[in-house]
């Protein structure tokens, strides 16, 4: 405390300086004193040594006592209230806590920090707080979107063509319309692209046979105005298969009958199919009897009502379709007239594995004797893929070796190789097929020979006759059986065979 050791001087009797002296001396550190404060607030840097910014002015003296300035109310501008005012210590700093007084460079837009240290100009420009001091929170601008030459508010690049600027010079208030609504249209297909969209589900329905997968693929695609299309395209499509697929679908209309299709629905099919039987005639001479089928086998399963034919018959004579649609009325009204309705169940027959093994046999039979009389092997192989039997092949090379065993001529012979070897170069018996029909002969041949004793040598024969127009494997050619020779009860062996190996005598 320099003021207080120069007081103690003064009033022990140095003689130097007069009260009057000193009180100039006191003025003048306190002028000095309020000049190093103000550089301080001006320049934001230390004065006078000390780094914080506040220096303590000294308290005047004055009779041995230390004078205290009196508090001062200074106005402090408040950001919410426009200001309010709030009392500061002599040193310049808020007695509350809550903020600095107003300042010269408040009032510049410059804001010190808590702690005295103003923001160098630099620092503070590159700032993103607001300016505003009057109004605001001093947060980002735009919510973080910028201003001008910046990427913008994140994923704003989302929004730019549903957000247009109106005072873009590229902006088209014609092209962009805010009364516009948008909805979702869903286009109508045509029955064309729904054949189209349908046939490729019928096909894969003839290969699994699954009814609920078919129904499911239905509802994707279909339509309500489209669902009486159902009917006549399950029934064209079938028109060109076999029966087996006609069988199928007309199971697929009874179980489709209540899920996805009406009864109304099935009957509006129908009648499509009687107006378009002339088209259909051309690539399906038989189109009408099928067309009957389908009809009376509806009823059977109670997919359309038995009046349906009779009303369809009255029709008939105002609308003029045709003597066609005439044929196909009466053949289902032949069919249903009948005491008992069980019969349609096999409307189309028994096609397939569905038969039993007898009747696939009989048939097989009947087809060799009939190629045997006319050596057609071109209609030995449409009556083989009627059958719709592939995994009893075997069965039909069987019954061919046996029957050439059994008619004990050369002719024979040759006419039954040459359809093995037609059958084998179309693939239509594969070569598993051929191999398990020659091994059941071979195990069979110690019954054949008690019917013909000569079995074994034309067995041989045959085989040899097979080999040269090379259809049999080596599997085939190694395991065919031999008889052996015969013994006699003079040979000294008393009629016993004797043993693969004899015992060792010690």
């Amino acid at each position: 405390m320099e003021v207080e050791l120069n007081n103690k001087r003064a009033t022990n009797g140095g003689g130097r300086h007069s009260s009057a002296e000193s009180d100039s001396k006191e003025s003048s550190v306190e002028r000095e004193l309020n000049g190093e404060i103000q550089a301080v607030e001006l320049n934001g840097g230390d004065a006078g040594g000390h780094s914080n910014g506040h220096i303590k002015k000294p308290l005047p003296v004055e009779d041995g006592r230390i004078k205290r300035k009196a508090k001062r109310l200074i106005q402090r501008q408040n950001s919410g209230s426009g200001g309010s005012p709030n009392q500061t210590n002599g040193n310049g700093a808020s007695s509350g806590g809550a903020g600095a007084g107003t300042s010269p460079l408040v009032a510049n837009g410059i804001l010190p920090s808590p702690g005295g240290y103003v923001v160098p100009h630099r620092r503070w420009k590159n700032s993103r707080r607001s300016r505003n001091l009057n109004r605001g929170r001093g947060l980002p601008k735009k919510g973080g979107a910028g201003g001008k030459g910046v990427w913008g508010l994140p994923g704003s690049e989302a929004l730019a063509e549903v957000y247009e600027d109106e005072n873009d010079p590229n902006y088209d208030s014609e092209c962009n319309d805010r009364n516009v609504e948008l909805r979702e249209v869903i286009t109508e297909i045509t029955p064309e692209e729904f054949f189209k969209l349908a046939e490729p589900i019928v096909l894969e329905y003839y290969e699994h046979g699954d009814t609920h997968e078919v129904a499911l693929s239905f509802d994707e695609i279909l339509q309500g105005p489209l669902r009486e299309h159902i009917t006549s395209i399950l029934v064209e499509i079938a028109m060109d298969h076999k029966d087996s697929q006609r069988e199928m679908t007309s199971v697929l209309i009874s179980d489709l009958y209540g899920r996805v299709i009406t009864g109304k629905d099935i009957e509006k099919g129908f009648n499509m199919l009687l107006a378009n039987l002339p088209d259909l005639i051309l690539d399906t001479p038989e189109a009408p009897i099928m067309l009957g089928n389908f009809m009376a086998r509806a009823v059977a399963d109670d997919c359309i009502p038995p009046k349906f034919v009779a009303k369809a018959e009255e029709e008939l004579k105002h609308l003029e379709l045709g003597e066609h649609a005439e044929q196909a009325l009466r053949r289902a009204d032949s069919l249903i007239h009948k005491q008992v309705w069980a019969h349609l169940d096999n409307v189309w027959g028994m096609g397939g594995p569905l038969r039993p093994v007898k009747t696939i046999t009989k048939q097989m039979e009947l087809l060799l004797k009939e190629y045997i009389s006319s050596r057609d092997v071109a209609e030995a192989q449409r009556c083989l893929r009627a059958l719709e039997v592939p995994h009893y092949h075997h069965e039909l090379v069987y019954e061919a070796i046996v029957m050439t065993l059994e008619s004990l001529s050369q002719t024979t012979e040759e006419s039954m190789c040459e359809l093995l070897k037609q059958l084998d170069l179309t693939c239509l018996v594969l070569p598993a097929g051929m191999e398990q029909g020659f091994m059941r002969v071979f195990d069979d041949m110690a019954d054949i020979v008690l019917d013909v004793p000569l079995a074994y040598i034309i067995l041989d024969r045959f085989v040899e006759r097979c080999n040269r127009a090379g259809f049999l494997t080596d599997k085939i050619i190694n395991n065919v059986p031999s008889r052996g020779r015969k013994r006699f009860v003079s040979e000294g062996d008393g009629g016993h065979v004797k043993p693969a190996t004899l015992p060792i005598r010690d």
